[in-house]
């Protein structure tokens, strides 16, 4: 039986609406083209990151000038199966092409497995490149970030805390439920996934330390979601359907100013 969904209110305005917003340019589709229109769609709203594939970071570039939206760039994406050399060179070469975030896959194989050591030093072997490099053509000597994807569809709860205990351990910036692309297989040999679900994300916050902040993607498709997910805290949301999301928001009510808005959620969705 379906929860009913539970009802809410939170004071947000646009800004705080976009400013959450990684807008999502993975489809391993998209052409040059559709990638040029999305980086316009993501500075026209004034959104925080506009998430790329390494190779369109000089085309992200040129398309922010002037603006303060930032370049993530994706790396072992998005199945996270690279070596760990590979990892730190592909992370270490987009930050110095001028991608301000990074986003990696773990290796999920080697969560599931148990090995822990290993998937510690790896997610410490690209954050300290990532954070010990600087970002092309950013006066102020800004150095990379990283967040950690987890793909929280193929794992058990204890398999997310114990990544979020090592990403706090390791300081990391952000960590991550899902790439958008981890596909499961269903029973009737279908492939699906939930992405970010309220559950997950309502255990990576309390198993993660206050200086680790949260992005939560994959599924996320309206403005009560968005709403859902920034009411607990998350300070991040990967989506494609950012022009839906913040049209909707205009359409409701929502302006530039601080605006109280009713918003709804299943409570165990």
């Amino acid at each position: 039986m379906a929860t009913k969904p539970a009802t809410a209110r939170i004071t947000v305005s646009l800004r705080d609406i976009a400013q959450c917003i990684d807008h999502s340019l993975l489809q391993p589709s998209l052409t040059d083209a559709e990638v040029e229109a999305g980086l316009c769609i993501a500075k026209e709203y004034g959104v925080a990151a506009a998430c790329i594939k390494p190779y369109c970071i000089p085309a992200a570039r040129k398309a922010f000038a002037g603006s303060s939206v930032r370049v993530c760039a994706v790396i072992s994406f998005p199945h996270g199966n690279s070596t760990t050399s590979i990892k730190v060179a592909e992370a270490r070469e987009a930050v110095q092409a001028g991608a301000h975030e990074i986003d990696m896959v773990v290796n999920m194989g080697k969560v599931l497995g148990g090995d822990w050591d290993y998937v510690r030093e790896e997610i410490r072997a690209v954050n300290d490149a990532v954070t010990g490099t600087r970002v092309a053509d950013e006066p102020d000597g800004e150095t990379g970030l990283l967040k950690v994807i987890f793909e929280n569809d193929f794992l058990q709860d204890e398999h997310i805390v114990r990544l979020c205990q090592i990403c706090t351990e390791l300081r990391v910036a952000f960590v991550k439920t899902s790439s958008g692309y981890g596909f499961v297989k269903q029973r009737n040999g279908m492939y699906t996934y939930k992405g970010a679900t309220i559950p997950h994300l309502k255990l990576m916050k309390e198993h993660s330390g206050p200086e680790v902040q949260l992005k939560a993607a994959g599924g996320i498709r309206t403005l009560d979601e968005v709403l859902a997910i920034m009411s607990l805290g998350v300070s991040r949301i990967g989506c494609s359907a950012t022009v839906a999301i913040l049209e909707e928001a205009k359409q409701r009510g929502i302006t530039n100013e601080p605006t109280e808005v009713e918003f709804s959620f299943p409570e165990e969705s």
